[in-house]
């Protein structure tokens, strides 16, 4: 079988935080999906869409790709349609980074740019992107993957589960993860607790969005999570908390993160250490967290530019 970029997903590090854990929480290792080959998580759930569509006929050689993303995932669908010659069309809005919009260019994605209010994700963007992709991938007659609905994705965080457990020996007591689609929270989530359902499951929302929380949509600057409603692929009955984290928040242990553990990430892995340090606190020691530097920073050096000097 030829080897090519698509090969090198998966398998990355896990990390013990070392500087901004409490003295006397738990244990907080963080899973470097910086190492896949866009910088990012999404590379796994990009290929597992597109296989299972090749497999079962929905996507044939030469197709048309159609999604709507806020940039990770149209990067990562970006790459895979390159190497397998898939022409892609992506819809996506200025309220994300720029960074991800150039990368998705360059990768060879058509581009529909949505206006957003102020720069900022609303409900009412992610419905507006979601409805012009339906359209697009409609007139085209294209393989549409609809990450919100997809299950066929949850397969890439069967093996994300697989590698924590084997890297951690079996050894964790929680996982805490980010909410956009759900399906990576979901997936990992539903593999973990096959392996031990003792381990809980922590969700984390932007604050000033916390639909899941049960509070108002609102918009916030955390790209790729919370959509403003509740997501087709969110279960509920999964999780043990859900942990609202605001924009602020998130970016400013995003600097922290880069700043005293020298692990340069974006805004939603901000997010996850905010809410892995919350509940360190909680279990106190002798216990492991386990979470994901969902991207590298090198996607948000714009957003990031205007950070306060250390």
């Amino acid at each position: 079988m030829p080897i090519d970029i698509l090969s090198r997903i998966g398998g990355t590090t896990l990390l013990p935080l070392r500087r901004v854990v409490p003295a006397n929480g738990a244990r907080i290792l963080l899973k470097i999906e910086s190492e896949n080959p866009t910088g990012s998580m999404k590379d796994r759930m990009a290929l597992a869409m597109i296989e299972a569509a090749e497999r079962d006929g929905r996507l044939k050689p030469g197709g048309n790709v159609v999604e709507y993303t806020g940039g990770s995932t149209g990067v990562s669908l970006a790459q895979v349609c390159a190497v397998k010659g898939y022409r892609l069309h992506i819809v996506t809005s200025d309220a994300f980074a720029r960074e991800k919009l150039t990368h998705m260019r360059l990768l060879g994605a058509e581009l529909t740019i949505i206006p957003s209010e102020s720069g900022r994700m609303t409900e009412k963007l992610t419905k507006d992107m979601i409805e012009a992709a339906r359209v697009i991938a409609s007139e085209m007659g294209a393989f549409w993957t609809d990450q919100m609905r997809n299950t066929d994705q949850l397969a890439a965080y069967d093996r994300l589960a697989d590698e924590i457990w084997e890297q951690t020996g079996g050894r964790i007591d929680a996982f805490v993860q980010s909410v956009g689609t759900a399906a990576s929270l979901r997936g990992t989530g539903e593999a973990l607790l096959r392996r031990d359902p003792k381990i809980a499951l922590m969700a984390v929302e932007p604050a000033e969005s916390a639909v899941l929380s049960g509070g108002p949509t609102g918009a916030h600057k955390i790209d790729g999570v919370g959509a403003g409603y509740v997501v087709p692929l969110w279960r509920p009955d999964l999780v043990d908390a859900i942990e609202p984290v605001s924009t602020a928040e998130a970016t400013a242990m995003a600097l922290r993160l880069a700043r005293e553990e020298g692990l340069f990430a974006g805004t939603s892995t901000g997010g996850n250490i905010t809410a892995a340090l919350r509940l360190a606190d909680r279990l106190g020691p002798g216990a492991t967290i386990v979470t994901l530097m969902c991207d590298t920073g090198m996607k948000y050096l714009n957003s990031f530019a205007a950070a306060p000097a250390k």
